[in-house]
Parts: structure tokens; sequence; C-alpha cells
């Protein structure tokens, strides 16, 4: 893109809406783009020549043992511990309800002796019943997808390349469950990441160790089937190595972080905005239109080839394609007629959510020189603040400025209220109960925030505007957490998640859809309303490529190779890490 020398429009660029951004039906409609997570670390891992290689390979011919990566960046060392169990098949559970699992990491600040080995050894398998010292920085676990392992081995022993379209179904080789980080279980909390160059950007390490994971995996198959094959075992061709991602496993415990982390989402939408709208100001550009229309063609090819099992994600995809496929024509006469990139959008609006929200990533893709900027300033202070010297009438404002979509919910009504969150005391996982139907109401958690809000509002309304607020938190003590939130997300560009997640059809989906999408996630496959299947670095450069300066950053809506290039000898440098 750098190519095309551009005088830019640099005025104070006007953002969506937030009626607009934070509605969660677009919410659940986001997709990856260029300060999502995943692509700010390998970027930043290409950058400054971060290298990784084998420091430990103890694998057993059947594969089981342990792995130690050491990754080097200029400012210090780091290492990934992997270990690999023997489980039963009907051990194999995603949920966090699970004992035993195929993999399990974790991500140390520093150098692993004997005596650390030992420890970690005798812990990470545990997870969550394990104890971990504080230089642990991420702790995680994964299973295989059997038959897409499977499948790839026994391929690879006898010199073959593994079918694509047995590939494609999964679209990876190992699935994370958890990926735990920020203190965790006794781990590193992100205090110690604050000043850290490497990882002090919200969920940087989490990333980095499941892109070190998936390399893990791809090093897995290749050993193994030259344990299995001898001499004519090939490796897996490297089209096919940047296709497999990892996998993951996510359901209802994500919805209540972006509840109860509401400055976080703020902040993650909020700069996502400003990078989108300083592109949508800019003059549209002949130049960038072919690498613009290739974009959408690659979105269509890569919603084309996502396997989903649920109905209503099928239909979004399919109904995603058609309208991109209807409206990539139309940009060279747009473009005439159109002064920017945002008059252009305004011409999108009879499309689907989804297919809008493709078309703002991949406008965000053609501008690199722009966007990238952003993607350090995705951190934020989670302070709840009220200031003192304010009146009722203050907050009561506020509320009618940033919280109407919440006073307008009518509480009466019995499916404004349906649903109760609680947490499964056996299970240990957030669960969805209906009101007055089934236990747990007791127990119920406080995320239902327009419920909350809509109640304060009603409680202000009762007092004399000009009451002191304080005075009002003194004789309703109930309303101060509700009311710190309302004053500090109302003056901000984005805000609360405009969602009652007590409505009988309110969809978790949403939730989970933003945040993955935020941190990277491809290839959204819903497996109810309640959990997903997602894929992590799909598409993504090798490790090889990475750290040999041969790095393309343009990795977004992943394809299936063709079978062209697979029929190619393209080179692996040496294996994966070296």
């Amino acid at each position: 893109m750098d190519a095309h020398p551009t005088t830019y429009t640099t005025t104070q660029p006007t953002l969506r809406s937030a009626d607009i951004v934070m509605a969660p039906e677009r919410l659940g409609a986001m997709h990856q783009n260029r300060i999502s997570f995943v692509r700010t670390i390998i970027r930043k891992m290409a950058k400054q020549q971060w290298t990784v290689s084998k420091a430990d390979w103890q694998l057993s011919p059947q594969g089981f043992g342990h792995v130690t990566y050491k990754l080097s960046t200029p400012n210090h060392s780091y290492h990934l511990v992997v270990f690999c169990d023997e489980i039963a098949d009907e051990d194999r559970n995603d949920r966090v309800i699970a004992e035993r699992w195929d993999v399990t990491f974790a991500l140390i600040d520093g150098d692993v002796n004997v005596a650390l080995l030992e420890q970690l050894r005798a812990n990470v398998p545990l997870q969550e019943a394990g104890r971990n010292p504080n230089n642990v920085l991420v702790l995680a676990r994964a299973n295989k997808s059997v038959r897409v392992f499977e499948h790839i081995v026994r391929y690879l022993a006898k010199g073959e390349q593994p079918n694509p379209k047995e590939l494609a179904e999964v679209g990876y080789i190992l699935r994370t469950t958890a990926v735990y980080g920020n203190g965790k279980f006794g781990i590193a909390d992100f205090k110690r990441l604050e000043n850290n160059p490497d990882f002090n950007q919200s969920f940087s390490a989490q990333m980095c160790a499941v892109y070190l994971l998936r390399e893990f995996s791809l090093d897995w198959v290749n050993y193994l089937a030259i344990q299995q094959g001898g001499e004519h075992a090939t490796s897996l061709h490297p089209s096919l190595q940047r296709y497999l991602g990892v996998g993951n496993a996510t359901g209802l415990g994500m919805a209540p972080y972006l509840i109860n982390h509401p400055t976080i989402v703020d902040q993650w939408m909020t700069t996502r905005e400003h990078a989108l709208a300083i592109v949508l100001q800019q003059a549209t550009d002949t130049q960038r239109l072919p690498a613009l229309q290739g974009l959408l063609n690659k979105a269509v090819m890569h919603l084309q080839q996502v396997i989903t099992i649920n109905d209503r994600q099928r239909q979004y995809n399919a109904n995603a394609v058609a309208d991109l496929e209807s409206f990539n024509p139309q940009f060279p006469a747009l473009i005439k007629k159109c002064s920017t990139w945002g008059e252009v959008t305004h011409h999108s609006s009879d499309m689907s959510i989804e297919a809008q929200e493709i078309l703002l990533s991949c406008l965000m893709e053609i501008y690199p020189e722009l966007v990238d900027t952003y993607q350090e300033k995705m951190n934020s202070d989670e302070t709840l603040f009220l200031p003192s010297g304010q009146k009722v009438q203050d907050l009561q404002t506020t509320i009618e400025r940033a919280y109407q979509w919440a006073i307008d919910i009518d509480f009466s009504l019995p499916e404004n209220h349906y649903w109760f969150w609680y947490r499964s005391q056996d299970k240990e996982e957030p669960r969805l109960g209906i009101r007055g139907e089934e236990l747990g109401e007791d127990k119920e958690l406080p995320l239902d925030v327009a419920r909350q809000v809509n109640t304060l509002y009603h409680a202000l309304r009762q007092h004399e505007s000009e009451l002191s607020l304080a005075e009002f938190l003194v004789q309703h003590p109930q309303h101060r957490a509700i009311a710190r939130r309302v004053w500090t997300l109302g003056h901000k560009e984005m805000g609360d998640i405009q969602m009652n997640v007590l409505h009988k059809d309110a969809l978790p989906m949403h939730l989970l859809r933003c945040k993955l999408a935020v941190f990277g996630a491809t290839k959204f496959d819903p497996r109810s309303d309640r959990w997903v299947r997602v894929t992590f670095f799909q598409g993504a450069p090798l490790l090889d490529e990475v750290h040999n300066n041969t790095f393309e950053d343009n990795w977004i809506f992943p394809l299936l190779p063709s079978s062209e290039s697979l029929q190619s000898n393209e080179p692996l440098s040496g294996g994966n890490a070296s």
C-alpha cells in the first residue's frame, strides 16, 4: 500500500454513533481487523525479529512427554513448556469441568531450570487444581481434533499430503478450551507486564502462547509422521501448515467478562472506531480499489468455505455472500460519484450487518499506514468514578443521553426479565436459568445492567433535581455501584453494550462474537446460542516466515490452498521452529 503516495485527510474524524456500534446485533457481526490482537502480535514479532527455537524435545515415539520452545525478543527471553498426555476418548471434553486434556502448556517469563520444569510437570497438567509460580504468564490447555490429527499423521507417514477438504471441515489440529492469564490461579498478574515492552498490551501474552502452540501442533504431526512412516514420511505442505490455526471452544463464561469490564470494551470499540473513522474520511482512491475488491472476493470465498452446523450462522454467511457479490461490481461507479470512502459505505446500508462489517474490515485493511498506529491503544483504566459536587439532575441527564435504550425497556413485562444468570456450584460455569421456573435465582449474578440503570433512573426521578447526588446515594446505597458505572461509561465515546441480557430473545452469542473478533478469531461456528467454536491464527505466517523476514501481513479471511499451490515444492527453511 505504501507504493501509493497519498495526501491524507487529517481533520478530526466523526465516529459512528454508539447507538449503532454498541448494538448487540452489530457486535455479533464483527470480524477480525488489522488491530485485532492476533494481527498485532504477529506484526510485532516480525518487526522486532522475535525468534523461536526448540529448547527441549522429549516426546516418546507415540508423541507423549514434554516440549520446550524458547522465545527470544530484543528485550528478554521466555519459554513455552508443553505437556502431552495420553487420555481416553471419553476424557476429551471442551467444557471447563474437564479434568484431563491432550495438551497442557504454560508461557514462562525467563529460563526453565530442572527444578522449575519438575514443578511445572506436577502442576500445569492439573490446570486450575495446580499451584504455579508467578513467573508463569499464561496457563492453558487444548484437545486434539482427533479426526484431523489422525488423518494428517496417517497420510504424512505414507509420504502423501492429507486431503485439504478434510482439513477445511475443522481448520485446526488443536483446540484450546481455556487460556488463562492476568493472575488467575496464582500465575503472574497483569501488573507484572504493564512495563514489559513485549507483552504490555492486554492479552498479548495469551495470543503469543496460542501462536506458539499452533507451531507446536504442526511440529507434532510432522514428528509423529516420521515415527510411524520412517523414510517414507513427508512433512505437511507449507500452504496447509499456514491454513491450519488453533481452534477454540468458548461458552457463556466469556459473556460476563464483557459486562464486568465495561471500560475495556469501550476502549476496544472506541479505538477501532477511531481507526475506522480516519479511513472513512479519506478520499476514494482508484489505486487502492483492486486491493479492496480482491479482499472482498477473498471474504466471499472464505464465507463459502466456512462449515457450520448452526442454521442461523449459515444463513448469515449466505446473506453476506450474496450482498458482497452484488455490491463489489458497483465500486468503479461509486468511487466516481463519492468523494470519500465514508460516502461509499452509505450505499452499503441495505446490505446485511455481517456484510457491512466485512466491508469495514476490508477498508481498514487497505490503509495499514493509518490503522496500525492504533494498535497500542487498546489498554484501559478500569476505574469507575463519580465526581463530588454532582446533583441528581446531572446523573439523570447522563442517563437520558447515554442510556435511553435502557430507560425505554418496560421491565414489568415478563419477556424483559425472562432469564437470570448464575454460576453453577457443581460445574463452576456461568449458566442461564428461566426466572420463576429453575433453581438458582437466589444466586443471580449482577449482570443486569439495563435493569439496574432503569431502576436507578426511576429512583432519581422521585427526588428533587437539585438534591446532592451524595445525599441521594446515602439514602439509596444500593445504587452506588451502578451510579459509578453510569457516570463513567456515560462520559465515554462508546459506553456500555446496549443489551438487556435478561430478555427472552437475548443472544449471548453476540457478546461472545464481539470479544472473539477483537482477539482476531475467524470461522465462527456457533454450536448453540451459548457456545461457539472459532479458529485463531488460521492463515497466519509460519514462524520461519516471521523471523526470516519473509513476513506478509495479508492473512485476513484465510482460504483453503488451491490444488496448484499444493503441487509446488514450496520449501520450509529447516522446520518451523529452528
